[in-house]
């Protein structure tokens, strides 16, 4: 590849509308794209604009079509694809093989619908209820039990087909503020994040992953004042301390912890720089791509270390163009059943008794969002209940305060059961018709909840219900 030609493969551009920058692919040569959610529509529309992307220019290995697609709140294409439950859904139900399960089911429709690559698993560990960004992003605040979660998802994508890029080195967890809006400050010390934060993508490199995503996190004990992903010194430690020879990715750079101290050439020269291969998302990838091939030819960007850049992104992707064929159209939203399975697993009682039912013939719901009172109530009808004034009051938390009920049910992070004064408390983790199908079956007692809390909740009587022996 000649210089322009790299610098156009280690950038990977978002774009405005439904139509994707094809004549901007072909004349940079990018990498390749991310679809935000402002670029869906429909899965038959994403599906058309992965495939125009792809079929841009000519290249003999695949374009990465990367997408966000975590399950619970960041998940970029919804309905008819299957929605899955928050990742601590899975550091509830403690199963690295249900996790696969997941990660396979995700992976082969986001195949379907022409994604190459996906930014999932998220590997960071949760401090609490000072975690701002990440919360029940993360599968739990225990690193083992994040790092065996982790694991199993990286297996399942892999037989998907799909890269997956483990996120957000060196851990986006704990810190008390969010890089979208303004650069996060690490202030622990370096021995702690080796300890918590290092040791999912420690054992996600172990499991063999190919990518990993880099934070713009301030770790003051490393690098002060710097964002991690244009941290020599940060990225050397994936390089050392994790023995990671693979692709880093650096997160979307047009967050405000980038785009207020830096402008978009500027980042994605220092990004490439510090050691990173692909930028992400920078604020004008005409003018990235222009000041890599200025900074090459001026000598503040090594021509090796583009060379070695664009190699590794190439590398990856011909690796994954040994993937099986996708499969059809049919699998998209064919798998309901897993998301169910991991919703009832992951239901956790942390206050009460462990067998239902918890409910009469009749309930009645409040809280939550209007979609998510609508969903109970599909699911609430569906199995034969009565949903409407006079029964036991189930009342949904999704971020709002307690609020009052017979039955408190947290569909996101768990932490808002505490203050409740429910005699029943239970933790969902997500706000998918499955999850909803799955509360109700519990409500009902036809199942019994025996998720376990992954993160402390001050307030729950019990971490959960273990199984009968």
């Amino acid at each position: 590849m000649a210089v322009e030609e790299q610098a156009g493969q280690v950038i990977v551009a978002s774009y405005a509308g439904l139509e994707p920058p094809t004549e901007l692919i072909a004349e940079l040569g990018l990498g390749g794209v991310i679809l935000m959610g402002d670029n869906v529509e429909s899965t038959d529309q994403v599906a058309a604009a992965t495939a125009a992307a792809r079929e841009a220019d000519e290249r003999p290995y695949p374009l990465i079509v990367a997408v966000d697609q975590e399950g619970g709140n960041v998940a970029r294409v919804r309905e008819p694809a299957t929605e899955f439950p928050a990742y601590m859904a899975l550091g509830a139900a403690r199963d690295p093989e249900l996790a696969a399960d997941v990660a396979r089911a995700s992976g082969e429709e986001l195949r379907a619908l022409g994604f190459t690559m996906v930014f999932a698993p998220d590997a960071d560990v949760t401090i609490g209820p000072d975690d701002p960004t990440i919360a029940s992003r993360s599968a739990s605040s225990d690193p083992e039990l994040v790092a065996e979660i982790v694991v199993g998802s990286l297996r399942g994508y892999a037989e998907a087909g799909i890269v997956a890029v483990p996120k957000h080195f060196p851990g986006h967890g704990s810190v008390p503020a969010d890089s979208h809006e303004e650069l996060p400050v690490q202030t622990a010390p370096l021995e702690e994040l080796l300890e918590r934060d290092f040791a999912p993508f420690h054992a996600a490199v172990n499991a063999g992953a190919s990518a990993l995503m880099v934070a713009h996190i301030d770790v003051e004990a490393v690098d002060p004042g710097t964002p991690s992903s244009l941290s020599g010194d940060v990225i050397e430690l994936a390089r050392s301390e994790l023995e990671f020879g693979g692709l880093l990715v650096t997160d979307a750079q047009d967050m405000a912890a980038v785009t207020a101290l830096y402008g978009p050439g500027e980042a994605a020269v220092g990004a490439l720089a510090a050691g990173a291969d692909v930028v992400l998302m920078p604020a004008d990838a005409r003018v990235a791509h222009e000041a890599i091939v200025a900074a090459v030819e001026d000598g503040r960007l090594p021509a090796e270390r583009l060379e070695e850049a664009a190699t590794r992104g190439v590398a990856v992707m011909l690796n994954q163009d040994a993937a099986d064929d996708p499969p059809s159209a049919d699998v998209v939203g064919a798998h309901e059943d897993v998301s169910y399975e991991a919703s009832l697993a992951a239901v956790t009682i942390a206050a009460g008794e462990c067998r239902g039912p918890y409910v009469g013939d009749t309930v009645a719901v409040s809280g939550g969002t209007e979609q998510d009172r609508a969903r109970f109530v599909a699911a609430a009808e569906e199995a034969g209940l009565t949903v409407g004034s006079g029964g036991d009051t189930v009342r949904l938390l999704g971020g709002s305060g307690p609020g009052a009920g017979d039955v408190a049910v947290a569909l996101d992070a768990p932490y808002p059961l505490g203050p409740s004064e429910a005699s029943t408390k239970i933790a969902i983790y997500g706000r998918t018709p499955a999850a909803f199908r799955a509360l109700v079956d519990v409500l009902r007692g036809a199942e019994t909840g025996h998720g376990r809390l992954p993160v402390d909740v001050e307030g729950a009587d019990q971490l959960g219900c273990p199984r009968s022996p």
